[in-house]
This record gives C-alpha cells, sequence and structure tokens, in this order.
C-alpha cells in the first residue's frame, strides 16, 4: 500500500497557520536567544535544552536547509551569517530569502501581535510578503486591558473618583472590543490568562466586579503599571469579550484563543489544563473557543472539550518543534481518540525567529505521514478519509472558523495528484533541500540518466539526457541549464521558421516536483520551464502559458478545474520484408484478428510471449505505476491494434505533464519490444481515427462549501462550457493541429463531426455532458464533468488545454473559416490567452508545418507522421 496520493497531499497541502507570532526587527534580533527556537525554556535552563531531543531534531533540519554540520554550533553561525548580511549595505536580499524558503507553503497567518516584545517586532501586515494570502490580526485581550489601564492612569489627576475610573476603563475596552469584531482585518482574539493566575475561570454568575475594582485601586495607588497579573480584572475582560461576541449581530462569530498547557515558567502547570474552562465554555455556547497548543501535556483534555461542546475547537501546534517527534505523533494520536479531526486545528506559533515557522511546518507533515499513514494500514480509515484529515487540519479547518477568503482553493481529495517523487513543498524550499530530494530519488530508484523534457510548437516531445552525476553537481553549484530561444520555431524535422534566429538562450527553471520514473529504465524525467535571460517568464513556453492561464481563472473568477485525458494510439510492427518499400515502413498489428471497441478476444493472448496484450498487463502498467501514473481502465479501441488508456483527472498542468509522460512510457517499452506505436488521427482510411479526449470538470469558490472543491452549479459551468463552443472554431487551431487531424473529422466516426454542438452522452458532438443521472422524467440532472473530444495526439496538450480554458472563462465572463484564419480572428479569445506573441509565433509554426506538408504525396505524409508520432 504505497498511498501516494495520501503522502502528496499532506505534503503540498498549504497551511493556514492559526495562531503565531511575528518576526523580530534587525536590531532587536540580537537580544534574544537562538536556543528559543525549539524550546519554552528561558535564563539558565535554556543551556540544558541542548541535549534534549528537540533540539537535536531541529538541528539536524535546519542543517540539511542550510547545507552546514548537523552541530549547534555550525547551525548559529550559519544563521548570524543570515541575519549579518540583512544588515550589511543596507542589503537584505539573502535574509529576504531566507525568510521566503522557511514560510514556504504557508497559505496566511493569523498573528498575535501582543506578545510583550511587541515594540520589537514587525507589523502583522509586514508579513504578507512570505504568504500567499494577507496575514490577519488575533487581538490579545490582555494587552489590549493593559494598554487602556495604562493610559488612564498615565492621565489621571488625583481627585478622579475610583469608580468613574473603573467606568471609563471598561467602557473604553467594550468600544475597542466592538471596533475590533467589526474590523475586517482582525480574525479572533487571544487570552493568556493561564499565564495570570490559571484557566479556572469562574462562571459568568461568579464574576466579582467589586474585586476588580479593589484591584485598578491597588493599580492606581502602585505608581508605574507594567502587567495585568490581577485575577479578578482579568476574568472580567474575558467575560466581557465573550459577551460582546455572543451579543453582536454578526452570523459568523470570532473565536476567542486560550493558552493552555506547555508555556514558560509563569505559567502553573496544574492550572494549564483546558478542564478548568468547561464553566466558562458552557457559559458562552455561541462564542467559538479554540483550545491552543495542544494543551501539552494535557491533550486528551483538550480533545474532551471539543468533541463534547460544538463551539471549542483543539489546536495541536507548539509541539511543533518544541517536543521530540515520538511526544508528536502520540499528542496527535491522543487528540483524535475522541476529538472529530473537522474540530482540530494547526499552528506553528512561530515566534520571532522565521526558523519556529520551517522546523513547524516540516514537522507537522512528517509526523501527520507516519500518523495517518499507520491508521489506513491499519484499516481505521480509508485513503480518502485520510486526505480529508490531513487538509481539514492544515487548511480547511481554520479557514471555516476564521472566515477566510484565501488565495488558494484546495482540490477535491480525489483529484490530488499521485505522480511526484519529489516533495514539491521542499522542491520549493531551496537549492539545498532539491538536492537532497533529488539525490534521494536516484539513490533509492537506481537511476543514471535524467531527462529534461519540453514540448514543443509541433507537438513533439524533446530532452536532453543528462548523467546523474552532472546533476547533482549542478545542484551542489547551485548552476542552471539553458536551451536555444530557437527551440519554439523548429519543425519536426529541425527546419527553422523564418520568423526565429539561431541566437539567445532560455534559462531552464526546472520542476523538481514533477521528477518521475521513465520512461526507460534508470531514468529519470523532470519537466521544465523557459526563462527570459533575466528570470523573466515567457508566454512561449507551454507550460508557462498553462499555469498563467489557470492562475488567471482563480484569481479573477475563483475557477478550478480538472482534466482527465485518454490516451488512444494504435500498435503496429515493422515491416522488416526486403522487398518492402521506403512509405510501407509500418504494417497492422500481426494476429490481430476481430478487434473491436471493448472486444474481450483481442485481450485473448494476454500472457503469450511476444504479445502486445502481455507487454500492455506486464511492463506498461508496471512502468506506468513506478512513475506514479495510476490509470482508471484500459480497453481495446476499434481500429485494428488500437488501444485507450484512461488517466484520472488531475490539475491541468499535472493531467498535461502526466499525458506527455505516459505517452513517452507507453512509446519506450513498445518499442523495447519490437512494436511501434503511433498517435496519427487517422491511421486507416476506413476505421476510426485515434484521438486524446479530454474530460474537464469546473469548480467555482463563489459557490461551493469551505473546502473549495464542490463542482460548480450550471450557473457556472453552463457559460463555462458555451464560452468553448462560442470560440471552438479558434480552439481547433490548438487541437486539430495539423491537415492529419482534419482526416479523422469525420461523421459516424464517434470523433466530434464537423458541427459547433454540444450534447448529453453524445458522442458524435465535439462536446458532450458526461455526468448527471435520470430523473424519471425524460431528463437528467446536470454536472460540469464534460468531455472534448475534437483533440488528437498531435496537439500540444498544454497549448489545447490553454485555449479550452480561456475560452471557457470567456462564457463565464459574458455569461453567454479554416482554424488559423478564425484563430487570429478571434480578437477576445487572443487577448484572454493573453499572449499575442505566442499565438503568433503557433501560427507561423504551423503555416511552415503544413507547407511542407503539402509538398508531400499522401502515403509518404501519412508515414511521415507515423515516424514522428
Amino acid at each position: 500500500m504505497d498511498l501516494k496520493a495520501l503522502r502528496n497531499a499532506i505534503r503540498t497541502t498549504p497551511i493556514v497557520d492559526n495562531h503565531a507570532h511575528p518576526l523580530l526587527k534587525t536590531e532587536h534580533q540580537a537580544k534574544h536567544s537562538l536556543l528559543s527556537i525549539a524550546t519554552e525554556a528561558n535564563g539558565d535552563a535554556l543551556g540544558d535544552t541542548r541535549s534534549s531531543l528537540a533540539h537535536i531534531r531541529a538541528v539536524n533540519q535546519l542543517a540539511g536547509l542550510l547545507d552546514t554540520e548537523p552541530t549547534w554550533n555550525a547551525v548559529e553561525s550559519a544563521l548570524k551569517a543570515k541575519r549579518h548580511s540583512q544588515q550589511v549595505a543596507g542589503s537584505s536580499g539573502d535574509w529576504t530569502a531566507w525568510v521566503q524558503n522557511c514560510m514556504q507553503g504557508i497559505e496566511t497567518i493569523l498573528l498575535d501581535d501582543g506578545l510583550d516584545s511587541g515594540d520589537e517586532t514587525h507589523d502583522y501586515a509586514w508579513h504578507d510578503q512570505f504568504v500567499t494570502s494577507k496575514c490577519k490580526r488575533i487581538v490579545r485581550i490582555e494587552a489590549l486591558a493593559t494598554d487602556l489601564i495604562r493610559r488612564c492612569v498615565a492621565t489621571m489627576k488625583g481627585e478622579e473618583e475610583t469608580r468613574t475610573v473603573f467606568l471609563t476603563i471598561l467602557a473604553d475596552f467594550e468600544r475597542e472590543i466592538r471596533r475590533c469584531l467589526a474590523d475586517p482585518e482582525v480574525v479572533g482574539f487571544k487570552s493568556i490568562i493561564c499565564y495570570r493566575g490559571g484557566l479556572d475561570v469562574p462562571g459568568i454568575t461568579q464574576v466579582q466586579t467589586s474585586a476588580a475594582e479593589e484591584e485598578l485601586v491597588g493599580i492606581m495607588q502602585g505608581g508605574e503599571f507594567i502587567r495585568l497579573q490581577h485575577r479578578a480584572l482579568n476574568h472580567l475582560f474575558v467575560h466581557s469579550t465573550a459577551q460582546l461576541i455572543a451579543e453582536g449581530i454578526s452570523e459568523h462569530k470570532k473565536p476567542i484563543q486560550f493558552h493552555t498547557g506547555l508555556g514558560d515558567n509563569d505559567i502553573v502547570l496544574t492550572k494549564s489544563s483546558p478542564s478548568h474552562l468547561q464553566t466558562f465554555i458552557a457559559d458562552y455556547p455561541t462564542v467559538p473557543i479554540v483550545i491552543l497548543h495542544a494543551s501539552y501535556p494535557w491533550t486528551r483534555e483538550a480533545g474532551y472539550l471539543a468533541a463534547m461542546y460544538p463551539n471549542v475547537y483543539a489546536d495541536v501546534g507548539e509541539v511543533f518543534p518544541f517536543i521530540s517527534r515520538q511526544g508528536q505523533e502520540s499528542v496527535l494520536k491522543q487528540v483524535l481518540e475522541l476529538c472529530p479531526w473537522s474540530k482540530i486545528l494547526w499552528s506553528t506559533d512561530g515566534h520571532w525567529f522565521p526558523e519556529t515557522y520551517v522546523l513547524a511546518t516540516t514537522q507537522i507533515r512528517d509526523v501527520l505521514e507516519t500518523t495517518l499513514c499507520d491508521l489506513v494500514r491499519e484499516g481505521d480509515l480509508n485513503e480518502q478519509q485520510a486526505l480529508q484529515l490531513a487538509q481539514g487540519v492544515l487548511f480547511t479547518n481554520s479557514k471555516k472558523l476564521y472566515n477566510l477568503q484565501t488565495e488558494t482553493t484546495l482540490p477535491k481529495p480525489e483529484s490530488i495528484s499521485t505522480t511526484t517523487l519529489v516533495n514539491s513543498q521542499s522542491a520549493n524550499k531551496s537549492s539545498t533541500q532539491s538536492k537532497r530530494d533529488v539525490a534521494k530519488v536516484f539513490h533509492e530508484t537506481g537511476s543514471k540518466w535524467l531527462r529534461l523534457v519540453w514540448f514543443d510548437y509541433t507537438g513533439s516531445t524533446r530532452c536532453r539526457v543528462i548523467p546523474a552525476k552532472q546533476v547533482l553537481k549542478s545542484l551542489e553549484s547551485g548552476g542552471t541549464w539553458t536551451n536555444t530561444m530557437a527551440a519554439f520555431g523548429l519543425l519536426q524535422n529541425d527546419m527553422p521558421i523564418p520568423q526565429i534566429t539561431s541566437t539567445g538562450m532560455y534559462r531552464l527553471e526546472v520542476d523538481w516536483a514533477s521528477l518521475r520514473a521513465g520512461p526507460a529504465p534508470r531514468h529519470l524525467s523532470c519537466f521544465s520551464e523557459f526563462r527570459e535571460p533575466d528570470g523573466a517568464e515567457t508566454l512561449l513556453c507551454p507550460r508557462t502559458l498553462l499555469r498563467t492561464v489557470v492562475e488567471r481563472a482563480g484569481t479573477n473568477q475563483g475557477l478550478t478545474f480538472l482534466l482527465g485525458f485518454e490516451i488512444e494510439f494504435v500498435v503496429m510492427e515493422r515491416n522488416r520484408a526486403p522487398s518492402a518499400k521506403e512509405n510501407e515502413k509500418f504494417l497492422p498489428l500481426q494476429g490481430d484478428d476481430g478487434h473491436a471497441w471493448a472486444m474481450a478476444r483481442v485481450l485473448a493472448d494476454t500472457g503469450r510471449p511476444g504479445s502486445f496484450n502481455t507487454v500492455l498487463d506486464g511492463e506498461l502498467v508496471d512502468a506506468l505505476a513506478a512513475a506514479g501514473i495510476d490509470i482508471e481502465q484500459y480497453h481495446a479501441e476499434s481500429a485494428p491494434g488500437q488501444y485507450e488508456i484512461v488517466l484520472p483527472p488531475l490539475s491541468p498542468l499535472e493531467a498535461c505533464d502526466a499525458l506527455v509522460h505516459a505517452r513517452q512510457i507507453i512509446e519506450s517499452v513498445a518499442a523495447r519490444h519490437g512494436f511501434r506505436v503511433t498517435l496519427h488521427p487517422k491511421p486507416f482510411a476506413a476505421s476510426c481515427g485515434t484521438a486524446s479526449h479530454v474530460h474537464m470538470s469546473v469548480a467555482s469558490s463563489s459557490s461551493s462549501s469551505s473546502s473549495g472543491g464542490d463542482d460548480a452549479p450550471p450557473q457556472v459551468y453552463e457559460p463555462f462550457y458555451a464560452g468553448i463552443l462560442r470560440h471552438l472554431p479558434a480552439v481547433l487551431a490548438f487541437t486539430y493541429s495539423s491537415p492529419a487531424s482534419y482526416e479523422r473529422m469525420l461523421d459516424s466516426f464517434w470523433c466530434g463531426g464537423r458541427w459547433v454542438m454540444w450534447g448529453r452522452q453524445n458522442k458524435e458532438a465535439p462536446l458532450r455532458q458526461c455526468g448527471g443521472e435520470p430523473t424519471g422524467t425524460g431528463t437528467e440532472t446536470g454536472s460540469s464533468h464534460w468531455e472534448v473530444k475534437c483533440l488528437d495526439g498531435l496537439a500540444n496538450p498544454y497549448f489545447a488545454a490553454a485555449a479550452l480554458l480561456s475560452a471557457g472563462c470567456l462564457g463565464v465572463a459574458a455569461d453567454e473559416p479554416m482554424a488559423l484564419a478564425a484563430l487570429q480572428a478571434d480578437t477576445a479569445l487572443l487577448e484572454q490567452l493573453g499572449a499575442p506573441e505566442f499565438v503568433q509565433r503557433y501560427v507561423d509554426v504551423k503555416k511552415a508545418e503544413i507547407g511542407f506538408l503539402g509538398g508531400l504525396e499522401e502515403r509518404e505524409r501519412r508515414q511521415w507522421i507515423m515516424e514522428r508520432y
């Protein structure tokens, strides 16, 4: 049981950090010990923490990120050097990049900016630059009350009555809480009453207002006021906050977070158990209450309260990285003993130093992976349930509780990719981490070569093959690879189009998260994106174009997509007869009697040595699985030697990557056994052609549940597919990209025919609605799952997907003669694609290709295409 989908979800789900503290400003960093990044201890106790398991683990992990020796002295020196770089000649580049790496994978941070060292730290909004969605504030109740009391006492003239001062402070406090309730930048409140006498807060009917007033008298008479360490006053302010939240007219109630359990030695440990809050919790059933820090060592108490009270949530932060790995696993298991996972939140409790963030996020992913995989193997959860749990704890539960509007929308659990070998989070953190991950993959798979793969404008897969030693050497030195700028202007025979030159080099941005096994033994493959020499993106790059289209759809319209390709291919044999003519290189598959769609007889010789069915059932399927491509089904297709393999739904970029790599594996495995695979759209004039149909579904954040993964409703998907129909003549320039494509475009061959139309379950339509259930009245319910049939294997799938999604987005926005000419005339589609230089380059390449192919005889052209596709 490899649980690839679960592992990948845990590694890539963005984190909503529901409780943390700001980073220190440059001039104040030296005031605080770096040892505090893995402990709550302070003072003389700090030195002893160097022999704790938590500290040792933190050192090992930071050494890996910093590429230094795994000792505290080496790590501390490297971190101080990074901090020093921030102050030298005003340069902060290295430091900024380090902070960015430390916060990689965090969607947003909810920051309690009321820590005692508040003047020494950055403003909460300063942290926006390092995360995906803007950060929000958590207002600390005690800090707010302290500030109000201090200001009031400082302005007193001596003649004011205590009662008047007391009521003034209460009124000011209530006014500030109401202001915070109305402020969209404030998403919750925080109480550290655990440090101010303990969590044994009396019930609302037992709050002693007179005792609070007496404590205020003491403050007024005591000179300088530093800290609110007065039990009755603290109880009063916490109850007042809860009452104001409960009385608020807003449907969404902002939570109160409570520090519980683990903390420095200012707390009374026996009074830090959340069980002391039970009366307070019961007093305010409509006020959400978040029990912070896993309540360690009172974790089971936190789980009990969250399970028994609908308004209570258990946060399992701070123990990452403050306790050992075994302790962290125990914490997660204990809270799950009783608590529903929909009530569990997670936070870094990051503070002062960015390393606290990266240690916490790294460790929670490690522990989630170990714990949840064990639960699945033991039968307590299935993989989809475990995947939902991980998404909930890391992202969804906090997003819902705090009513956050995040930039990222999570995919449905069933759409999580299982295809990556390298952790995409660590691949993006630093070149050092990438180096370690890539080296590990080469070692574990025994691979000796890396193929750097790209897909060009003629629909051809190209690659460079690099020895493993050179790959690791380049990663070690920080070197980059380059490629000629002519790469996107070459025909299949390397003849350049007139519009390009032989000068100029692109930089290659390697996507290590796309690293896969194959297509040949001891080979790995990885996709890369092309960049300008200065590192800027170019929309001439197919992957960059598609990624940009998808990101724009998400940002501007709240749309996300899943694509699932069908791979149709024809298996042929080489004509080895001495009399064979040059244009008769390939023959139909021999012994392929009665080949027809889904015919079981076609598979009858599975297991016979030399049979393609044996290759398909064995080595081919195994090679796809080794690459992380889990097929949904395969079956015989209609033409002689024709088969179809169905790939699972993935995000658009992942789906296109998987399609290209799967084709490479199919071609490679078949060739090793003496077969030739072709994607020619119409290899036999009297038989059905070969396509590359794509299934699509649309989700909309504006109409989905908090998980962001629900199917879009008809008011979203109907105009989306209407947009595809409206722009279909132009889109065909990408989906039917060769003159040979139109040989397949015939009626009665289930290929989409010649008509711009759609249908329900109509396989003659170029666009068909697949989902939906019969209602019993002759109609069907709707679904955003549709199939595009006018797409074949000669198309560049990145371009085809970008065009289809762009056309659909135009349809949503509007609520609404040969292909190349239609493309150039379709100004709306060109604008939506956002890259006129890409469209012009594509048209130039295709015109040159058509001109070249037009000079070939029909049989010569057919073989020429088969040799290349």
